[in-house]
Protein backbone atom coordinates (compact mmCIF):
# COMPACT_ATOMS: atom_id res chain seq x y z
CA UNK A 1 0.00 0.00 0.00
CA UNK A 2 1.44 3.17 -0.69
CA UNK A 3 1.84 5.84 1.51
CA UNK A 4 -0.37 8.56 0.08
CA UNK A 5 -3.61 5.47 -0.03
CA UNK A 6 -2.94 4.19 3.26
CA UNK A 7 -3.74 8.39 4.85
CA UNK A 8 -6.70 8.29 2.20
CA UNK A 9 -8.02 5.12 4.01
CA UNK A 10 -7.33 6.29 7.36
CA UNK A 11 -9.48 9.44 7.04
CA UNK A 12 -12.44 7.11 5.01
CA UNK A 13 -12.68 5.04 7.72
CA UNK A 14 -12.64 7.93 10.52
CA UNK A 15 -15.42 9.11 8.22
CA UNK A 16 -16.93 5.72 8.45
CA UNK A 17 -17.06 5.73 12.11
CA UNK A 18 -19.09 9.14 11.84
CA UNK A 19 -21.35 8.74 9.28
CA UNK A 20 -22.64 5.02 9.37
CA UNK A 21 -26.34 6.20 9.69
CA UNK A 22 -27.62 6.33 6.61
CA UNK A 23 -30.87 8.42 5.53
CA UNK A 24 -31.22 6.00 2.57
CA UNK A 25 -34.70 4.93 1.44
CA UNK A 26 -35.53 2.19 -1.20
CA UNK A 27 -37.61 3.82 -4.40
CA UNK A 28 -37.92 0.80 -6.19
CA UNK A 29 -36.56 -3.07 -6.43
CA UNK A 30 -36.32 -5.16 -10.04
CA UNK A 31 -36.17 -9.14 -8.94
CA UNK A 32 -34.16 -9.82 -11.90
CA UNK A 33 -33.66 -6.55 -14.02
CA UNK A 34 -29.73 -5.05 -13.03
CA UNK A 35 -29.90 -1.82 -13.78
CA UNK A 36 -27.11 0.30 -13.60
CA UNK A 37 -28.21 4.58 -14.62
CA UNK A 38 -30.80 6.33 -13.33
CA UNK A 39 -31.78 10.07 -14.40
CA UNK A 40 -33.89 12.23 -12.26
CA UNK A 41 -36.06 15.74 -13.54
CA UNK A 42 -35.17 18.10 -10.92
CA UNK A 43 -38.62 20.18 -12.37
CA UNK A 44 -41.23 17.46 -12.65
CA UNK A 45 -39.65 14.53 -10.23
CA UNK A 46 -40.23 11.92 -12.83
CA UNK A 47 -37.66 9.18 -12.50
CA UNK A 48 -36.00 7.08 -15.53
CA UNK A 49 -33.65 3.99 -15.04
CA UNK A 50 -32.16 1.68 -17.97
CA UNK A 51 -31.00 -1.88 -17.52
CA UNK A 52 -27.76 -2.42 -19.87
CA UNK A 53 -27.99 -5.58 -22.17
CA UNK A 54 -25.75 -8.01 -19.49
CA UNK A 55 -27.29 -11.36 -19.07
CA UNK A 56 -29.88 -13.45 -20.96
CA UNK A 57 -32.87 -12.14 -18.27
CA UNK A 58 -32.45 -8.81 -19.70
CA UNK A 59 -36.05 -7.63 -21.24
CA UNK A 60 -36.29 -3.83 -20.83
CA UNK A 61 -33.76 -1.29 -21.84
CA UNK A 62 -35.45 2.35 -20.49
CA UNK A 63 -38.18 2.72 -18.03
CA UNK A 64 -39.74 5.53 -16.24
CA UNK A 65 -40.53 5.13 -13.00
CA UNK A 66 -44.24 4.89 -12.17
CA UNK A 67 -46.11 4.21 -8.99
CA UNK A 68 -42.57 1.76 -8.24
CA UNK A 69 -42.88 -0.14 -11.25
CA UNK A 70 -41.08 0.30 -14.52
CA UNK A 71 -42.65 0.94 -17.28
CA UNK A 72 -41.29 0.91 -20.88
CA UNK A 73 -40.00 4.51 -22.07
CA UNK A 74 -40.23 6.18 -24.31
CA UNK A 75 -42.43 2.91 -25.73
CA UNK A 76 -42.07 -0.55 -26.18
CA UNK A 77 -41.22 -0.56 -29.80
CA UNK A 78 -37.58 1.18 -28.87
CA UNK A 79 -37.15 -1.35 -26.43
CA UNK A 80 -37.37 -4.05 -28.55
CA UNK A 81 -35.49 -5.21 -31.32
CA UNK A 82 -35.87 -3.91 -34.43
CA UNK A 83 -34.04 -1.69 -37.78
CA UNK A 84 -30.68 -0.70 -36.48
CA UNK A 85 -30.80 3.24 -35.06
CA UNK A 86 -34.50 2.58 -34.19
CA UNK A 87 -34.29 0.48 -30.84
CA UNK A 88 -31.82 -0.08 -27.84
CA UNK A 89 -29.79 -2.70 -27.74
CA UNK A 90 -27.22 -1.79 -24.53
CA UNK A 91 -28.01 1.03 -23.13
CA UNK A 92 -25.53 2.36 -20.06
CA UNK A 93 -26.49 5.44 -18.92
CA UNK A 94 -29.79 8.16 -18.73
CA UNK A 95 -29.56 11.86 -17.88
CA UNK A 96 -32.16 14.88 -17.54
CA UNK A 97 -30.91 17.83 -18.87
CA UNK A 98 -32.09 21.62 -17.63
CA UNK A 99 -34.30 21.61 -20.61
CA UNK A 100 -36.32 18.64 -19.94
CA UNK A 101 -35.18 15.93 -22.26
CA UNK A 102 -33.38 12.50 -21.71
CA UNK A 103 -30.47 11.73 -23.01
CA UNK A 104 -29.94 7.88 -23.64
CA UNK A 105 -26.39 6.61 -23.91
CA UNK A 106 -26.24 3.40 -26.04
CA UNK A 107 -22.76 1.82 -26.16
CA UNK A 108 -24.90 -1.19 -28.25
CA UNK A 109 -22.55 -3.62 -26.62
CA UNK A 110 -24.35 -6.66 -25.38
CA UNK A 111 -23.07 -8.63 -22.73
CA UNK A 112 -19.94 -7.10 -22.86
CA UNK A 113 -18.95 -9.54 -25.88
CA UNK A 114 -18.26 -7.08 -28.67
CA UNK A 115 -20.05 -3.51 -30.28
CA UNK A 116 -22.79 -4.02 -33.05
CA UNK A 117 -21.73 -2.28 -35.31
CA UNK A 118 -23.84 1.17 -36.05
CA UNK A 119 -25.75 1.17 -33.77
CA UNK A 120 -23.46 2.61 -30.89
CA UNK A 121 -25.32 6.27 -30.05
CA UNK A 122 -27.22 8.65 -28.12
CA UNK A 123 -30.94 9.38 -28.18
CA UNK A 124 -32.53 12.93 -27.41
CA UNK A 125 -36.45 11.97 -25.91
CA UNK A 126 -38.76 15.17 -25.18
CA UNK A 127 -40.02 14.83 -21.98
CA UNK A 128 -42.86 17.48 -23.16
CA UNK A 129 -43.81 14.86 -25.95
CA UNK A 130 -41.91 11.44 -24.67
CA UNK A 131 -41.11 11.16 -28.27
CA UNK A 132 -37.23 10.60 -29.91
CA UNK A 133 -36.53 14.21 -31.15
CA UNK A 134 -33.00 13.05 -32.30
CA UNK A 135 -30.40 9.93 -32.57
CA UNK A 136 -26.66 10.87 -32.71
CA UNK A 137 -24.58 7.91 -34.35
CA UNK A 138 -21.56 7.15 -33.57
CA UNK A 139 -19.07 5.38 -35.74
CA UNK A 140 -15.88 3.16 -35.03
CA UNK A 141 -13.54 6.19 -34.60
CA UNK A 142 -15.53 7.31 -31.89
CA UNK A 143 -16.39 3.85 -30.56
CA UNK A 144 -13.87 1.34 -32.08
CA UNK A 145 -13.71 -2.52 -30.85
CA UNK A 146 -13.50 -3.04 -27.61
CA UNK A 147 -14.41 0.02 -26.40
CA UNK A 148 -17.33 1.43 -23.94
CA UNK A 149 -19.42 4.21 -24.00
CA UNK A 150 -20.29 4.44 -20.30
CA UNK A 151 -21.76 8.04 -18.74
CA UNK A 152 -22.88 11.10 -20.23
CA UNK A 153 -22.88 15.06 -19.26
CA UNK A 154 -24.93 17.87 -21.11
CA UNK A 155 -24.06 21.15 -21.40
CA UNK A 156 -26.95 22.80 -23.26
CA UNK A 157 -25.52 25.94 -23.09
CA UNK A 158 -22.66 25.33 -25.64
CA UNK A 159 -24.80 22.37 -27.24
CA UNK A 160 -22.51 19.65 -26.63
CA UNK A 161 -22.46 15.89 -24.86
CA UNK A 162 -19.18 14.82 -22.30
CA UNK A 163 -18.70 10.71 -22.35
CA UNK A 164 -16.53 8.69 -20.88
CA UNK A 165 -15.44 5.78 -22.44
CA UNK A 166 -14.69 2.73 -19.97
CA UNK A 167 -13.43 -0.11 -22.37
CA UNK A 168 -9.80 1.28 -23.93
CA UNK A 169 -10.15 5.41 -22.13
CA UNK A 170 -11.29 8.06 -23.70
CA UNK A 171 -13.56 11.00 -23.53
CA UNK A 172 -16.03 11.61 -26.22
CA UNK A 173 -17.19 15.17 -26.62
CA UNK A 174 -19.99 15.75 -29.62
CA UNK A 175 -21.73 18.34 -31.18
CA UNK A 176 -25.49 18.25 -30.36
CA UNK A 177 -26.31 20.39 -33.30
CA UNK A 178 -24.02 18.73 -36.07
CA UNK A 179 -23.96 15.42 -34.56
CA UNK A 180 -19.99 15.44 -35.14
CA UNK A 181 -18.12 13.71 -32.54
CA UNK A 182 -14.55 13.57 -31.41
CA UNK A 183 -12.43 11.26 -29.78
CA UNK A 184 -9.94 12.85 -27.12
CA UNK A 185 -7.47 11.68 -24.40
CA UNK A 186 -7.35 8.41 -26.13
CA UNK A 187 -5.09 6.30 -23.99
CA UNK A 188 -3.94 9.38 -21.89
CA UNK A 189 -2.88 8.38 -18.07
CA UNK A 190 -5.73 10.08 -16.66
CA UNK A 191 -8.36 7.85 -18.61
CA UNK A 192 -6.82 5.03 -18.12
CA UNK A 193 -6.88 2.59 -14.86
CA UNK A 194 -3.94 1.97 -12.48
CA UNK A 195 -2.71 -1.57 -12.60
CA UNK A 196 -1.45 -1.20 -9.18
CA UNK A 197 -5.42 -0.65 -7.88
CA UNK A 198 -7.15 -3.84 -7.00
CA UNK A 199 -10.80 -4.07 -5.59
CA UNK A 200 -11.82 -5.21 -2.24
CA UNK A 201 -16.05 -5.50 -2.75
CA UNK A 202 -17.63 -7.13 -0.10
CA UNK A 203 -14.81 -8.18 2.03
CA UNK A 204 -13.52 -10.12 -1.20
CA UNK A 205 -10.88 -9.59 -4.12
CA UNK A 206 -12.63 -8.85 -7.78
CA UNK A 207 -11.16 -10.84 -9.82
CA UNK A 208 -12.34 -11.62 -13.68
CA UNK A 209 -12.75 -15.32 -14.22
CA UNK A 210 -11.56 -15.21 -18.11
CA UNK A 211 -8.19 -13.92 -16.80
CA UNK A 212 -8.42 -14.79 -13.44
CA UNK A 213 -6.19 -11.10 -12.73
CA UNK A 214 -8.18 -7.91 -11.20
CA UNK A 215 -10.14 -5.76 -13.61
CA UNK A 216 -8.95 -3.36 -15.24
CA UNK A 217 -11.62 -0.76 -16.06
CA UNK A 218 -11.06 3.12 -17.64
CA UNK A 219 -12.42 6.18 -17.89
CA UNK A 220 -16.11 5.73 -16.19
CA UNK A 221 -17.52 8.16 -13.71
CA UNK A 222 -18.05 11.84 -15.25
CA UNK A 223 -19.42 15.12 -13.39
CA UNK A 224 -19.79 18.95 -15.05
CA UNK A 225 -19.52 22.22 -13.09
CA UNK A 226 -20.86 24.56 -15.35
CA UNK A 227 -20.41 27.10 -13.27
CA UNK A 228 -16.76 26.67 -12.79
CA UNK A 229 -16.74 24.98 -16.72
CA UNK A 230 -14.78 21.93 -15.14
CA UNK A 231 -15.37 18.37 -16.83
CA UNK A 232 -14.07 15.88 -14.09
CA UNK A 233 -13.99 12.05 -14.54
CA UNK A 234 -12.32 8.93 -12.64
CA UNK A 235 -11.06 5.82 -14.28
CA UNK A 236 -13.51 2.90 -12.29
CA UNK A 237 -10.15 0.99 -10.69
CA UNK A 238 -8.20 3.94 -9.60
CA UNK A 239 -7.78 6.34 -6.65
CA UNK A 240 -7.02 9.39 -8.58
CA UNK A 241 -9.46 12.35 -9.62
CA UNK A 242 -9.20 14.60 -12.88
CA UNK A 243 -10.24 17.84 -14.50
CA UNK A 244 -10.06 19.77 -17.22
CA UNK A 245 -11.83 22.93 -18.34
CA UNK A 246 -14.35 22.28 -20.79
CA UNK A 247 -13.64 25.23 -23.36
CA UNK A 248 -10.04 22.96 -23.59
CA UNK A 249 -12.47 20.02 -25.29
CA UNK A 250 -14.26 22.22 -27.20
CA UNK A 251 -11.83 24.07 -28.40
CA UNK A 252 -10.72 21.88 -32.07
CA UNK A 253 -7.22 24.14 -32.51
CA UNK A 254 -5.45 22.16 -29.49
CA UNK A 255 -3.41 19.71 -30.71
CA UNK A 256 -3.17 16.04 -28.62
CA UNK A 257 0.05 17.39 -26.83
CA UNK A 258 -1.75 20.75 -25.80
CA UNK A 259 -4.60 19.39 -25.19
CA UNK A 260 -3.27 17.21 -22.32
CA UNK A 261 -1.23 19.49 -20.65
CA UNK A 262 -4.04 20.94 -19.42
CA UNK A 263 -5.30 18.00 -17.48
CA UNK A 264 -5.60 18.69 -13.98
CA UNK A 265 -4.86 15.63 -11.08
CA UNK A 266 -7.68 16.90 -8.50
CA UNK A 267 -7.30 14.25 -5.26
CA UNK A 268 -6.77 10.82 -4.61
CA UNK A 269 -10.43 9.16 -3.88
CA UNK A 270 -11.90 6.01 -2.59
CA UNK A 271 -12.52 3.98 -6.44
CA UNK A 272 -15.73 5.07 -7.67
CA UNK A 273 -18.34 4.13 -10.26
CA UNK A 274 -20.54 6.95 -10.27
CA UNK A 275 -20.18 10.74 -9.97
CA UNK A 276 -21.85 13.55 -10.00
CA UNK A 277 -21.53 17.92 -9.59
CA UNK A 278 -23.07 19.88 -6.78
CA UNK A 279 -23.91 23.45 -7.81
CA UNK A 280 -21.31 24.74 -5.43
CA UNK A 281 -18.57 22.54 -6.88
CA UNK A 282 -18.50 19.76 -5.13
CA UNK A 283 -18.26 16.48 -6.35
CA UNK A 284 -19.87 13.54 -5.07
CA UNK A 285 -18.62 9.68 -6.15
CA UNK A 286 -19.73 6.10 -5.30
CA UNK A 287 -17.40 4.12 -3.51
CA UNK A 288 -18.08 0.72 -4.76
CA UNK A 289 -15.40 -0.66 -2.05
CA UNK A 290 -17.51 0.70 1.28
CA UNK A 291 -21.36 0.78 0.69
CA UNK A 292 -20.64 4.26 0.05
CA UNK A 293 -21.16 7.60 -1.04
CA UNK A 294 -18.28 10.08 -0.62
CA UNK A 295 -17.94 14.02 -1.49
CA UNK A 296 -14.95 15.80 -2.77
CA UNK A 297 -15.60 19.50 -1.32
CA UNK A 298 -14.68 21.89 -3.96
CA UNK A 299 -13.72 24.47 -0.67
CA UNK A 300 -11.95 22.54 1.70
CA UNK A 301 -9.94 20.24 -1.34
CA UNK A 302 -10.76 16.90 1.20
CA UNK A 303 -13.00 14.04 1.17
CA UNK A 304 -16.20 13.77 3.17
CA UNK A 305 -18.33 10.29 3.79
CA UNK A 306 -22.27 11.36 2.82
CA UNK A 307 -23.68 7.87 3.82
CA UNK A 308 -22.44 4.19 4.09
CA UNK A 309 -25.27 1.77 4.17
CA UNK A 310 -25.01 -1.95 3.39
CA UNK A 311 -27.50 -2.16 0.92
CA UNK A 312 -25.27 0.11 -1.50
CA UNK A 313 -24.67 -3.12 -3.54
CA UNK A 314 -21.83 -1.27 -5.69
CA UNK A 315 -23.33 1.76 -5.76
CA UNK A 316 -23.14 2.98 -9.81
CA UNK A 317 -24.96 5.68 -10.91
CA UNK A 318 -25.95 8.97 -9.49
CA UNK A 319 -28.82 12.17 -10.22
CA UNK A 320 -30.56 14.72 -8.16
CA UNK A 321 -34.07 14.62 -7.74
CA UNK A 322 -36.24 17.86 -6.34
CA UNK A 323 -35.83 19.00 -2.60
CA UNK A 324 -31.93 17.93 -2.70
CA UNK A 325 -32.96 14.40 -2.95
CA UNK A 326 -29.61 12.28 -4.21
CA UNK A 327 -31.03 9.42 -6.31
CA UNK A 328 -27.91 6.42 -6.43
CA UNK A 329 -28.42 2.57 -7.99
CA UNK A 330 -27.02 -0.22 -6.44
CA UNK A 331 -26.23 -2.79 -9.41
CA UNK A 332 -24.37 -5.14 -7.89
CA UNK A 333 -21.99 -5.44 -10.27
CA UNK A 334 -19.69 -7.39 -8.00
CA UNK A 335 -21.96 -10.19 -8.19
CA UNK A 336 -22.36 -10.79 -12.01
CA UNK A 337 -21.00 -14.42 -13.07
CA UNK A 338 -17.73 -13.20 -14.77
CA UNK A 339 -16.32 -12.80 -10.96
CA UNK A 340 -18.08 -15.53 -9.63
CA UNK A 341 -16.82 -18.49 -11.20
CA UNK A 342 -19.31 -17.95 -13.96
CA UNK A 343 -22.28 -18.22 -11.32
CA UNK A 344 -24.68 -14.98 -10.35
CA UNK A 345 -23.99 -14.99 -6.69
CA UNK A 346 -26.91 -12.13 -6.08
CA UNK A 347 -29.47 -12.64 -3.57
CA UNK A 348 -31.01 -9.76 -3.13
CA UNK A 349 -33.36 -7.35 -5.94
CA UNK A 350 -31.23 -4.93 -7.63
CA UNK A 351 -32.11 -1.47 -5.80
CA UNK A 352 -32.74 1.91 -6.92
CA UNK A 353 -32.32 4.43 -3.75
CA UNK A 354 -32.56 7.80 -2.53
CA UNK A 355 -30.91 10.07 0.19
CA UNK A 356 -32.80 12.88 1.16
CA UNK A 357 -32.41 16.35 1.78
CA UNK A 358 -28.70 16.99 0.78
CA UNK A 359 -29.39 19.81 -1.51
CA UNK A 360 -26.47 20.90 -3.31
CA UNK A 361 -27.96 20.42 -6.43
CA UNK A 362 -27.15 22.37 -9.48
Amino acid sequence: MNKHFFFLSVAFFAAFAICSAAPLEEVASFPNQQLTGVGVSTKSGRVFVNFPYWSDEHSLSVAEIVNGQPKAFPDDEWNKPGPPGSHFVCVQSVVVDDQENLWILDPAAPKMQGIVKGEPKLVKVDLGTNKVVQTIPFGEDVAPAKSYLNDVRIDMATSKAFVTESGKGAIIVVDLKTGKARRLLDGHKSTQPQKEVKLVVDGKPLIEDRTKSPPQIACDGIAFDAKNGYLYYHALTSHTLYRIKTNYLIDERFSKSDLEAKVETVAQTPAPDGMLEGSNGDIYLTDIEHNAIVKWSATASKIETIVIDKRLLWPDTMSWGVNGDLYVTASQIENMPRFNNDKNTRTEPYKLFKVTGIGTQP
